[in-house]
């Protein structure tokens, strides 16, 4: 790039100008003039991108193009037509605003009616998955959290480091957690492998299910003031959903209070 006031283009850009069209129309100023060729050696362009800045140019007004030797030569209208491009960016800008706040009514409006509706998100695969597992504890204050879990299935799949981030922060943020698993040996030998350091009133408080009737492989998670996750731990098949509702989380809530009082302490 062959431009000697470098400072003229950044200003440029702040007058409206994209990046690009300020380097062509400095290359006019300090060329007084020039083919496509020129400009594209002088900006460093290349000559197709040179030929879409100077059209744009020349609709906004700020260059002209005048036939020399059979061939289209550009030069720069006079300086004034600058601050005329800034003044009717200025009233476009005006007009888009009076329209918007004409229309702000019925777009609150019909934000109004689907506010009700429940936020859902997807995500799909391991990452997918554990940026469920991620959202659990990206809160601001404590709740408790309620689960219905397969601590097996869980162990296996939840990367170690990623466990003990997931444990610790809980921790931190004194998130307190209730939970119904499938019994068994695995299940009831959790809370001492994995939890084990947890000071007492975060220690989970867990209760438990035949695993004969209740086999589930997926978990079930009520979160944070309004949020349900449901995650598939199976490998290689891993998915889950984010809902975000309070009704739904309410209900949920219900449900797990159900199931709380059917669990056994211990099977």
């Amino acid at each position: 790039m062959d431009i000697k006031n470098t400072d003229l283009p950044k200003k440029l850009e702040k007058s409206g100008l994209s990046q690009k069209e300020s380097l062509v129309y400095t290359s006019l100023i300090e060329l007084g003039g020039a083919y496509p060729s020129r400009i594209s050696q002088y900006t460093g362009l290349n000559r197709t991108t040179v030929y879409e800045i100077l059209l744009h140019l020349s609709v906004k007004g700020l260059i002209t193009e005048i036939e020399k030797k059979n061939k289209l030569f550009y030069q720069i209208e006079e300086p004034k037509k600058l601050l005329r491009f800034a003044k009717d960016k200025m009233r476009i800008a005006e007009d888009e605003i009076f329209t918007i706040e004409k229309i702000l009514p019925d777009i609150e409006g019909i934000v109004s009616l689907s506010s009700h509706k429940p936020k859902i998100k997807y995500f799909e695969g391991e990452s997918g998955a554990l940026a469920i597992y991620a959202d659990h504890i990206n809160v601001d204050k404590p709740y408790e959290m309620l689960a219905w879990a397969n601590s097996s299935e869980l162990e296996v799949f939840l990367p170690s480091d990623f466990f003990e981030h997931y444990r610790k922060t809980k921790e931190e943020k004194n998130i307190t957690t209730r939970g119904i698993l499938p019994g068994g040996e695995e299940g009831l030998s959790f809370l001492q492998r994995r939890y084990s350091q947890l000071k007492k009133e975060i220690m989970p408080e867990i209760r438990y299910v035949d695993p004969k009737d209740f086999p589930f492989k997926a978990e079930i998670t009520i979160y944070a003031e309004n949020k349900v996750s449901i995650v598939n731990l199976l490998k290689g098949v891993s998915s889950g959903v984010i809902i975000e509702d309070d009704t739904i989380h309410g209900l949920m809530k219900m449900i797990f209070e159900l199931s709380w009082k059917g669990a056994e302490k211990n099977i």
